[in-house]
C-alpha cells in the first residue's frame, strides 16, 4: 500500500528510488509490484535510464483508512520536531502521505510547495531543546485522561514534591514542553523536563466541563505576566539604546516603552514595567552607557553600585 501512494503521490519512480524511499531491498519492490498486477491494479514498468514504475494516467485509490494513531497525529503535521517528542514521528509521515495521495493533482502540487519553503523551529535562539524523558508518558495520560503520579523538582521549598495530577493537556513554549493539570484543587501548569519520575495511574478522571486549554494557556500568561511586573521604572535612552531596546527586553517590556515613549532633546524618555530592582538593574546595564535611569532612586542607586564595582575592577 506504501509503495501504491508513493506512486500516486510522486508518479513515476525505480524500483531502486522506491527501495530507497521505504527501506526494504529492490528485490521486495519486484514483488510487491507483482502482487498489485494481481491485485489488479494499472501498474506499469518501463526499462532504461528514464524508466520507472507508473500507474495508469488517471488511476487514483481512495484514501485508506488512517489509522487511530495516524489521525490523532494530523494537528501536528507541520511540527515534525514536537511530533517525534511525542512519539508520533512515524505516524505523521504515514498521514501524510495517504493525505497527499488523496489530493488532486495541482493541491498536491501546492501542497509539496508549502512543505519545501515552510519550516517550524520551536526553541527560541541561543537555547537547546530540553531533554524530557517522560514526554511520552504525559502525552498518553492526557489522551486517555488517566491520574498522573509526579515526583517534581521546583524552585522553592521543598525543592521535589509528589503530586497526583488530572493531565489536561501539553503546551508546547519556545522549545519547552508545559503539563496544564488540575490538582488537588486549582489547575497549574508543570514543566515537564523538571519531572522526576511519572506513573500512569490505572484510575482515569473527568475534564472540567468547558475547558479550553488554548484559552487557558492565554489567561495564565496575562495573570503570571502581572504577577511578575509589580512596579515601574522611568529610564531615558539615547537613539542608540532606543534601537537596542527592544533586542535586549521581554516583549511586555518593549510593549511599556513603546506605548510611554516622549522625546526631549534626542533621548528617550519611557516608562517601563519592572520585576524586581536587581533584575531591573541587570536589564538595563546591558545597555552600557545608552541607558540613564531616573526613577526609582532605589534602581538608580543599584546601578551605580555596580557600574562602580565595575569600575573597581577594570580601573582599579
Amino acid at each position: 500500500m506504501s509503495l501504491l501512494l508513493l506512486l500516486q503521490t510522486k508518479g513515476r519512480m525505480t524500483a531502486q528510488a522506491l527501495a530507497d524511499e521505504l527501506e526494504v531491498s529492490v528485490r521486495t519492490i519486484y514483488r510487491d509490484v507483482d502482487s498489485l498486477h494481481a491485485a489488479g491494479v494499472p501498474l506499469y514498468g518501463d526499462a532504461g535510464p528514464s524508466g520507472g514504475y507508473q500507474l495508469l494516467d488517471g488511476y487514483r485509490t481512495r484514501l485508506t483508512g488512517l489509522t487511530e494513531q495516524e489521525a490523532e497525529s494530523l494537528f501536528l503535521a507541520g511540527m515534525p520536531g514536537p511530533a517525534a517528542d511525542l512519539g508520533l514521528g512515524d505516524a505523521v509521515s504515514a498521514a501524510q502521505l495517504k493525505l497527499m495521495a488523496a489530493l488532486p493533482s495541482p493541491m498536491r502540487d501546492r501542497a509539496s510547495r508549502m512543505a519545501t519553503r515552510f519550516h517550524l523551529d520551536a526553541p527560541a535562539w541561543y537555547y537547546d531543546p530540553e531533554r524530557s524523558p517522560f514526554l511520552e508518558l504525559v502525552a498518553d495520560a492526557v489522551w486517555r485522561e488517566r491520574l498522573l503520579e509526579v515526583s517534581y523538582r521546583r524552585w522553592r521549598s521543598p525543592e521535589e514534591v509528589t503530586r497526583v495530577l488530572r493531565p489536561l493537556g501539553l503546551v508546547l513554549k519556545a522549545g519547552r514542553w508545559y503539563l496544564v493539570a488540575l490538582g488537588s484543587s486549582r489547575i497549574s501548569t508543570y514543566r515537564v523536563s523538571q519531572m522526576q519520575a511519572v506513573t500512569v495511574l490505572d484510575e482515569s478522571f473527568t475534564r472540567p466541563a468547558g475547558f479550553d486549554l488554548a484559552a487557558h494557556w492565554a489567561a495564565s500568561l496575562e495573570e503570571f505576566q502581572a504577577r511578575q511586573y509589580t512596579g515601574v521604572a522611568v529610564i531615558r535612552l539615547s537613539a542608540r539604546g532606543w534601537e537596542m531596546f527592544s533586542n535586549h527586553v521581554l516583549p511586555v517590556v518593549a510593549r511599556a516603552a513603546e506605548q510611554s515613549v516622549v522625546e526631549e532633546d534626542g533621548f528617550f524618555v519611557v516608562t517601563i514595567p519592572i520585576e524586581s530592582l536587581g533584575h531591573a538593574a541587570g536589564m538595563l546595564l546591558r545597555l552600557g552607557g545608552e541607558v540613564e535611569v531616573l526613577e526609582p532612586a532605589e534602581l538608580r542607586e543599584q546601578v551605580t553600585a555596580a557600574v562602580r564595582r565595575l569600575a573597581s575592577i577594570y580601573l582599579g
